[in-house]
């Protein structure tokens, strides 16, 4: 039973009652029935069925499509400073527990996933990156910041700040001004060394990719690294080198990591250096789709060949497009391939479905004209965690493929 509080009202439709019954916490604009235009935004709200059953509370939000994102369905929470701090000691607290020696560089907050919708902050050694991507959040932000530098303080692990990366395009979809800098403390220098799977690497938290690193590889590299003695290694999209490195470090014979971006392949070098892999990798900056045209057509073959390219798809009207896209990719690396050799190939969108990508598989196979087995199946690492009900905390995937 609900109890005696003043929190507004929205009322939604049947379809849209099952999807929050079936756990998915956004509530869309048109499936609400009454008006709600007058409520504060990013106030708190009741979400009732037409049966004036209840469904959840949540957070409002004026600007965007998704009216709601729903906290949790317990009608007798407070939803004050104090639950949003529990919130964020949870998160901590699990990713403590499945990380181990890897909960120095992790994600700690991953919206959703933690029942902080649209949070993301990720651990750089005593500095924590925060990416805010919701109104209601966004105006209890320091509760969490707060919480965050008082939790590490309390395990002996001191904070040097909180860095906010408040620039992506949803937070104009909710209202929101873009900015980055710094929210609590500060360091010397925006870039920070960390150590993943033994290697050290650089991240520059104000200007590297997303909140500085893609943390949600960590355990696919180090599936990378378990296989790639002995062989000849091609990393494509290598970014920052992470994959590279890991064959490198595995006792790759060679290793060449490619990425349109000199950038990226500049802190990919850096980072090669940190780990005296630098005589390891040879680094070409080209564009990966016109570079394997040129080794098919100059007959070249790999043992080892890793795929790691940028999201193709960022909505449903797009994925046919971008499964194009994906299969040419990956035609183009099948035929690169020796007899027996490896494919390790992602796709970091959660549209392009696990089903969607494996079929785009088989039709790479079959233009190949080569046969796969899956060697392993992944996902993001545990620190990435994915909601059953949620679709969209499953975005990453990562197959094994070997050509038999």
């Amino acid at each position: 039973m609900k109890q005696n509080r003043t929190f507004p009202e929205a009322t939604v439709t049947k379809k849209q009652e099952n999807r929050l019954k079936n756990g998915h916490p956004w509530v869309y604009e048109d499936e609400i029935l009454n008006d709600i235009s007058d409520i504060p935004n990013g106030s708190l709200i009741d979400v009732f069925g037409m049966k004036h059953n209840y469904l959840g509370t949540g957070l409002y939000s004026a600007a965007s499509k998704i009216k709601v994102r729903i906290l949790m369905q317990n009608a007798n929470e407070s939803f004050d400073d104090a639950y949003f701090a529990r919130k964020v000691r949870h998160a901590v607290d699990y990713r403590r527990e499945v990380m181990g020696g890897d909960f120095s560089a992790c994600r700690l907050i991953h919206g959703e996933s933690d029942g902080l919708p649209g949070v993301t902050a990720d651990r750089y050694g005593d500095v924590i990156v925060c990416e805010i991507a919701s109104y209601g959040m966004e105006i209890r932000k320091k509760a969490l910041y707060h919480a965050l530098m008082e939790i590490f303080e309390e395990i002996g692990e001191p904070l040097a700040g909180i860095y906010e990366r408040n620039e992506s395009d949803l937070r104009l979809k909710e209202g929101l001004p873009q900015y980055k800098g710094w929210a609590l403390g500060e360091t010397s220098s925006n870039i920070i060394h960390i150590r993943e799977n033994g290697l050290l690497f650089e991240v520059d938290i104000e200007n590297g990719q997303k909140t500085g690193f893609f943390l949600d590889q960590k355990y696919n590299r180090l599936c990378v690294r378990k296989i790639a003695h002995g062989k000849k290694v091609l990393d494509c999209c290598t970014h920052t080198g992470s994959f590279a490195l890991n064959a490198a470090a595995g006792g790759a014979l060679s290793t060449e990591a490619v990425d349109i971006s000199e950038t990226a392949l500049q802190t990919a070098r850096r980072n090669a250096e940190l780990n005296g892999l630098e005589d390891k990798i040879v680094f070409t900056q080209a564009d990966v789709f016109e570079l394997l045209e040129k080794k098919i057509a100059a007959k070249e073959k790999y043992d080892l060949i890793i795929l790691d390219p940028p999201a193709f798809t960022k909505s449903r009207k797009t994925v046919r497009n971008a499964k194009s896209g994906y299969q040419a990719i990956n035609t183009m690396a099948a035929r690169l391939l020796k007899k027996g050799g490896y494919l390790a190939t992602c796709s970091c969108s959660h549209f392009m479905t696990t089903e969607y990508f494996r079929d785009m598989l088989n039709d790479s196979a079959k233009e190949a004209g080569v046969h796969f087995r899956i060697v392993e199946e992944r996902h993001a690492s545990m620190d990435h965690p994915v909601m059953i009900g949620i679709p969209e905390t499953d975005y990453l995937k990562f197959f094994l493929l070997q050509a038999v």
